[in-house]
């Protein structure tokens, strides 16, 4: 459960927008995308390996 305590006198959007970063931090919504298809194993490993190319060839730019 997340807590946003309000200090007296504070706008409501401010504690809005304090609840939805909390929100977003835990990654709530992301999980329940990730679970709504099923992926294949290749599919995964596939996405990671473009990942890991993507990331090297950004580190070999900043040489």
């Amino acid at each position: 459960m997340i807590i946003v305590p309000i200090k007296e006198g504070e706008n409501i959007e401010k504690a809005l927008k304090k609840f939805k970063r909390k929100f977003e931090k835990t990654g709530v919504v992301k999980e329940l995308r990730k679970r709504q298809a099923y992926n294949k194993p290749s599919e995964v490993k596939r996405e990671r390996l473009i990942h890991a190319i993507y990331v090297q060839q950004l580190q070999q730019g900043e040489e």
